[in-house]
């Protein structure tokens, strides 16, 4: 047996200049800190090594001197190739003064590339990216004019455009974990998230190169169990013992026992936010939350959204997540951000972008920095300020429904409240909605064609997305359409039928969200549109779970249908409904008793691909077409051609 358990200053004496150098870490989870902190001594002290190229998925960093922001010395740097840069400024800085080659590749993108660096193939196929910054025919991902290398590419597959991800060898790779044994075999019970810390090593393993562990502790040869072993010893080159101050769980903890799932926290002890426009946005937003529904929170603004879905009591129907891997629980904040009090599960990183690209988001709260009219948003690049896109892209492209959440203005406002009016103290000093943004981060023309449904929330007003830019929706109680929201914009949006925002946006109690998302009345679940005598039936979150409460469903139901006096076009919402087992077939009867006397055709729809099938089954079993879609688009889609 070989016990790799080695000094620090020997560990990071196997660097040679110009080696490719693969760095682990989601802000401060996982990112090994000690080893990082080893390789800048040792460039102070001998000027070695030189030259080197990073690659990072989610920025290391804490936006002061720690993670990676601790290799931003000239000549120790040639290139850095980075999914998301704020919390690395003086990195980025050095890009954006061309100091370095630098590239901003989606986080995502980077993150499934780790595997297919590991599995030798010469890059990765993706459409995340596509009519962005990232694609060649804009910028292909070049931070600087010092960066020429193409890394991406257009290519045509089948009839349809991709972007190819260059594949990059990996010489060194630092990663982190818990333990470790002398061999080597590295598990993370203590870290707040497992990342991609397996596909790293295997990416650096199989390009020939090395793998340097930080960890806090060593265990005694074969005690620990193979199933928490995340990184086998046999990818593993050498183990350093951290110190204390370089292993904290995050940037912002020691250690949190919630983070890793060993122990349940108390959510119902986290602090309301005070009532600001930051609170306003987060309420608004969670106005949009799915019964039931798969939602991503981004970094900054979007965070808030969390505590509001905590403080309103509805965080139990929805299932929050973070591109780190965590699905459910209480996302944190801060430096906090990427873990999660009471996750359901923690998986990898590259695993959670999988199912963001193939659609598994029914929603998605991203932030919001600059909008136009065409609805493009940037996020990643203000002249000299460089933050990168991170998991933006991936989320954005692929999620059913975006949400992009900021204030109407930035620099200095203030608002005032005052019984449930908002006045503007002082305005902002930075236009957020101008005539073109620096650099496409979202491509709002894309999305159009696609059908993407996609809000802009702000404290003062909403817009949604059309095919022919953006529409002004929303405007909230004593702003003034004019001074506060059209002289504050470079462009005029389109103007039709603007609403008031919600009153209790602006009132410092809570809004009862739980009781409108769970105890909708019927009479605000049914709209007949009697051009196209359509009936949209919203029965999301419908629970029958006795036969009061199907009987509670069917009478109001049925009152509705009765005073229509004609038979209808039925599209309803089945997504987060819930039937309890042994009534199923007594809510089939019901449905197709619904269909025989009052429908002229009926179409349903749901993400859940369960209840479409259980549904349908049911349904065909009574002699009913069932008629179950995916999406409302695709069911209105079939109407329109039963119609035609």
């Amino acid at each position: 047996m070989v016990d790799k358990v080695i000094p620090l200053e020997d560990a990071i004496a196997t660097i040679d200049d110009g080696d490719t150098v693969c760095v682990s870490g989601f802000v401060g989870i996982g990112t090994p800190d000690g080893l990082l902190r080893g390789l800048e001594n040792r460039f102070l002290a001998t000027a070695a090594p030189r030259d080197i190229s990073l690659i990072f998925a989610a920025a290391p960093g804490d936006g002061k001197e720690k993670g990676l922001n601790r290799l931003a010395h000239k000549g120790l740097v040639k290139r850095a190739i980075g999914g998301h840069w704020s919390l690395v400024p003086k990195l980025g800085a050095m890009a954006v003064a061309e100091d370095i080659e630098a590239y901003n590749l989606p986080l995502g993108c980077i993150s499934q590339l780790y595997r297919d660096i590991a599995a030798g193939k010469p890059g990765m196929f993706s459409k995340v990216g596509l009519h962005t910054f990232v694609d060649p025919r804009q910028s292909g991902g070049a931070i600087n004019t010092k960066s020429t290398e193409q890394l991406v590419e257009v290519k045509e597959l089948l009839g349809e455009e991709w972007l190819f991800y260059h594949a990059v060898p990996v010489d060194v790779a630092l990663i982190r974990g818990t333990t470790a044994d002398p061999s080597g075999n590295i598990t993370m019970e203590r870290e707040a998230l497992t990342l991609d810390m397996l596909p790293i090593a295997m990416a650096a393993k199989n390009s020939g190169g090395l793998v340097i562990a930080q960890v806090e502790r060593i265990a005694a040869e074969g005690s620990l169990s193979p199933k928490e072993v995340v990184v086998p010893g046999n990818l593993v080159d050498c183990v350093v013992v951290a110190e204390r101050e370089d292993h904290m769980q995050t940037f912002q903890t020691q250690y949190e026992h919630a983070f890793t799932g060993r122990m349940v926290g108390i959510v119902d002890q986290i602090a309301p936010m005070k009532l600001d426009p930051r609170k306003i946005i987060a309420r608004r937003a969670a106005m949009e939350l799915p019964v039931n529904g798969v939602v991503n929170l981004g970094i900054g603004m979007p965070e808030g959204v969390g505590a509001v879905a905590n403080e309103e009591e509805i965080i139990d129907h929805i299932t929050l997540t973070t591109e780190a891997g965590v699905l459910g629980g209480v996302p944190q904040s801060g430096l906090d951000f990427g873990a999660a009090i009471n996750a359901d599960s923690i998986i990898q990183t590259n695993q959670q972008f999988d199912f963001y690209d193939g659609g598994g988001l029914d929603l998605a709260c991203l932030g919001m920095a600059e909008t136009d009219a065409r609805g493009n948003v940037n996020v990643s690049r203000f002249k000299d300020r460089f933050a990168g896109a991170g998991g933006f892209i991936n989320i954005s492209q692929n999620a059913r429904k975006v949400l992009f959440v900021g204030t109407f203005t930035a620099g200095g406002l203030q608002v005032a409240l005052d019984d449930g009016q908002m006045s503007i103290v002082q305005e902002g000093r930075n236009r957020k909605f101008i005539v073109g943004v620096e650099q496409i981060t979202f491509n709002g023309a894309y999305a159009a064609r696609q059908g993407k449904d996609v809000l802009y929330i702000t404290e003062r007003c909403v817009f949604k997305m059309t095919d022919d830019g953006l529409e002004l929706v929303e405007i909230a109680p004593g702003i003034d359409l004019k001074a506060d929201i059209l002289d504050q914009m470079e462009f005029e949006p389109l103007i039709k039928d603007v609403k008031l925002m919600d009153p209790r946006l602006f009132l410092d109690k809570p809004m009862g969200l739980r009781s409108d998302m769970l105890n909708m009345n019927m009479s605000s679940r049914l709209v007949h549109d009697a051009n196209s005598n359509i009936l949209f039936a919203n029965l999301s979150g419908i629970e029958i779970h006795s036969e009061a409460d199907l009987e509670a469903f069917r009478e109001p139901f049925e009152a509705f249908l009765q005073k229509l006096d004609q038979k209808v076009n039925l599209i309803s919402n089945h997504d987060g409904m819930s039937v309890a087992p042994r009534l199923a077939s007594k809510w089939a009867d019901l449905l197709s008793r619904l269909e025989s006397e009052y429908y002229l055709t009926a179409c349903r729809y749901s993400t859940s691909p369960f209840l479409r099938q259980k549904l349908g089954q049911d349904l065909k079993k009574r002699a009913i077409a069932p008629h179950i879609f995916e999406t409302r688009e695709e069911a209105a889609d079939y109407l329109a051609g039963v119609e035609s």
